[in-house]
């Protein structure tokens, strides 16, 4: 808006006019204890907290609110919170992907339906981060977002411990014989110190780091240790940033474009972002009407290093990143190879925002003659056995088996895979491809994080570590392995993956883009039309909404109602 006109806010529809509609909304504020001056004339800020009891990542957020709020009312605005879902990764299940869209819908409709003028997101938790911005991004006013921030590093005599990762590792021994039940304690209480998200390059850490290389948190948000004295200040200054973007009519429309998205997936091939991210971009991309396939993750990773040595695939934690230069300095580093003319909620260019970034531990930042792997992280394979793609994380696969071929061995679910994994008649060894079906979208449903399949107890015992690992479902971006996932289409709708059989030969080439199932045409399609689709997981509630209109990994997982940029309706004010 180009003055600061108090009659051209969107909440002057609902205070501003002389009729009886307005006085009741009028006394109605009054009623909270609000006076006329609190909210008379002032852009009207909604805060969409993900606060929660079951997300320790959020923790901070009952009292961290109240530091956003103080921006705001510094700023001249009038805050207004909002409880949004919490989707708490760890608890919630099947997986908190299955409420993703759920919350975007959530945040699309708080705002629609609310008097608001413009909106903080505060998130983190894997899914809270995508499916707030994606509701944010279809209604299109003024907003940004405030990271939860990660957790402090973890510590358990003396080792430095990732969230994730390390208890991956530790439970891979405890099944193996060589960690006993008496550690558990000590890890359990060593490994998750503080609120805030994982401090590994997990899920939650690189979609923060994509966010604000989209320009929609304020520079050096991404990652703030969340108990840190700069976060509260970040929050603050968010607060205050969002008055002025309602008055300056800076919407996510304004910033985003296809090269932002494109700067996004360099930094997150850069940093060795998690596999979620493809799915999550691509949903993201098409909420704004930018078409965008998992393939240009797969384009850009050839040529892009990976140049932030954080676990999983690297040696250091997302502390180590933050007081190394954080997401800014790492930008910097790829600056030759971004668009720097990208909008930011700052009100200034991408390059303008990263100008006073510098790295320093260049351990941690690699320049790009001394990058830790020469290319990105993340491939996207396509095949007989994945038609529509399959991405996996190469950095931290073993590099033996980036070129492979074996037997499957195939599970037709979770259950019967955790029913047999262990079963020492297990026809298995090293060079078998572990398989597992119906775990996708609709399988999981809500494609959990079943990807990183177990490695076979009697496997771990004679010390294998790796072996590939071939499904439709996710797996946590703190995992690490030789996981193909995201295999589309899925089991569950008829996909070549749910084809499968025992002793199938697969191959696969990372380096050449390929997975292949080694049968014939003939054969595949002799057993396409023998297979018999499965019952729906639900029969009713937004289950059964999920599972009529959820789109495939390659097109983002949304609803196929949801994609586009058609104009959100405005409320009738009666």
């Amino acid at each position: 808006m180009a003055a600061r006109d108090p009659s051209n806010l969107r909440s002057a529809r609902w205070f501003g006019p002389d009729d009886m509609r307005t006085l009741s909304h009028r006394a109605r504020m009054k009623q909270m204890g609000y006076a006329s001056d609190d909210f008379d004339g002032k852009p009207v800020i909604a805060i969409l907290n993900t606060w929660s009891d079951l997300n320790p990542c959020h923790a901070h957020f009952k009292t961290r609110v109240d530091d956003v709020k103080r921006g705001i009312v510094q700023a001249g605005g009038f805050p207004v919170e909002l409880p949004a879902m919490a989707l708490g990764e760890v608890f919630m299940k099947p997986s908190t992907m299955l409420y993703r869209n759920l919350l975007s819908m959530q945040a699309e409709e708080q705002l629609r339906a609310n008097p608001v003028d413009g909106v903080v997101l505060m998130g983190g938790c894997d899914k809270t981060v995508p499916g707030l911005l994606m509701g944010a991004f279809s209604m299109n006013l003024p907003t940004i977002f405030v990271p939860a921030g990660p957790m402090l590093s973890g510590n358990w005599r003396g080792e430095r411990l990732g969230s994730g990762s390390d208890i991956w590792k530790f439970w891979a021994d405890r099944r193996a014989g060589s960690a006993d039940k008496s550690m558990q304690e000590g890890i359990e209480s060593g490994i998750a110190r503080s609120p805030g998200t994982c401090m590994t390059m997990g899920t939650a850490s690189t979609m923060a780091a994509i966010t604000e290389t989209l320009g929609m948190s304020l520079p050096g948000a991404a990652t703030i240790p969340a108990v840190d004295a700069a976060h509260t200040r970040m929050a603050s200054a968010s607060g205050r940033r969002i008055v002025d973007m309602v008055w300056e009519d800076l919407k996510p429309s304004d910033i985003i474009s296809p090269a932002s998205f494109d700067n996004a997936i360099k930094i997150a091939l850069a940093m060795g972002g998690s596999t979620n991210a493809v799915i999550h971009v691509v949903a993201l991309a098409r909420r704004m009407g930018i078409k965008l396939d998992p393939e240009r993750f797969d384009e850009f990773s050839v040529e892009t290093p990976f140049i932030v040595n954080v676990r999983p695939s690297g040696k250091y934690l997302m502390e180590d990143f933050h007081f190394a230069g954080g997401v800014g300095a790492a930008l910097k580093v790829l600056a030759e190879r971004l668009d720097l003319t990208t909008r930011t909620v700052g009100g200034i260019s991408l390059g303008e925002a990263i100008a006073p970034f510098e790295v320093y531990l260049p351990d941690v930042i690699r320049p790009l003659d001394n990058p830790v792997e020469p290319a990105g992280a993340l491939v996207v394979m396509k095949g007989s056995l994945a038609p529509d793609g399959a991405v996996i994380k190469r950095t931290a696969a073993e590099p033996r088996l980036l070129k492979h071929r074996g037997a499957a061995l195939v599970f037709k679910d979770y259950n019967d895979m955790t029913a047999r994994i262990d079963d020492p008649s297990l026809d298995v060894d090293e060079n078998s491809v572990l398989v597992l079906q119906n775990s996708g979208p609709n399988g999981g449903p809500g494609m959990p994080e079943w990807g990183q399949l177990p490695i076979p107890k009697k496997l771990l015992e004679k010390g294998v570590r790796d072996m590939i690992r071939i499904s439709d479902a996710r797996m946590s971006g703190t995992s690490y392995g030789a996981c193909v996932l995201h295999v589309a289409p899925e089991s569950f709708v008829g996909g070549p993956i749910g084809l499968l059989r025992d002793g199938d030969i697969i191959e696969i080439d990372v380096d050449g883009r390929r997975i292949d199932v080694l049968i014939s045409a003939e054969e595949m399609e002799a057993r396409r039309q023998a297979w018999v689709a499965p019952g729906r997981k639900y029969e009713r509630g937004y289950g059964a909404m999920y599972g009529r209109h959820v789109t495939q990994a390659n097109l983002g997982c949304d609803f196929d109602f949801l994609t586009g940029n058609a104009p959100t309706a405005e409320p009738e004010i009666h």
